[in-house]
């Protein structure tokens, strides 16, 4: 006969008195079917909560592209306008110059007009059209006795005998502009041999 140790051993892998085996098989796959239930659950639980970030995530994306498409469309439509309303004020301050050589015009016009009136108004109003070119940043330039540039000036012709030191301006013909340092229309001069 074995000792309680051997019996011990013996009967360690089979299932208690007044069980039938497939009982004791019955509870592990029970115990284990509720932890892979329960690891079902969480899975469930977990792609839920992904599939919810992925919404927000996606009506984040929808709506910063939106935000994106109007900003370009309102930065479209500025430069539009900046392009179609930029000379606005510009035009605004010239209209009264145009007014002053309309009543210049008229007064000239009548039957026996007075010179004196008329030249007066001629300069006041080359006078506002000045002060309009100063504010808007447009200057003259009249090379009267200066030296030749070919930046800023375009030569007519040479003139011999002026008096004048060679390679300098005898004559300007026609004034050049400058708008913000940039040149507009060169001055048309006669250059001294």
């Amino acid at each position: 006969m074995g000792t309680q140790a051997d019996i011990r051993e013996e009967t360690a892998g089979q299932p208690a008195r007044g069980t039938s085996p497939e009982a004791g098989s019955a509870e592990q796959p029970a115990a284990g079917g509720a932890e892979a239930e329960a690891g079902g659950n969480k899975l469930a639980l977990m792609l839920e909560d992904a599939r919810s970030r992925a919404d927000q995530n996606w009506e984040a994306l929808l709506r910063a592209r939106a935000e994106l498409d109007n900003l370009r469309k309102r930065a479209e439509r500025d430069v539009e306008n900046a392009h179609k309303y930029g000379l606005e004020r510009f035009v605004g301050e010239l209209l009264p110059v145009k007014d002053s050589l309309e009543l210049g015009l008229s007064a000239a016009s009548e039957a026996n007009p007075d010179v004196t009136k008329v030249r007066e108004g001629l300069e006041l109003t080359l006078k506002m059209l000045s002060n309009l070119f100063e504010k808007y940043g447009i200057e003259e330039v009249n090379p009267l006795g200066g030296r030749f540039d070919p930046e800023r000036h375009q030569a007519m012709s040479m003139q011999d005998g002026t008096g004048a030191q060679p390679g300098t301006v005898s004559l300007v013909v026609q004034k050049g502009y400058v708008l913000n340092q940039r040149l507009v229309r060169p001055a048309m001069v006669m250059v001294a041999r």
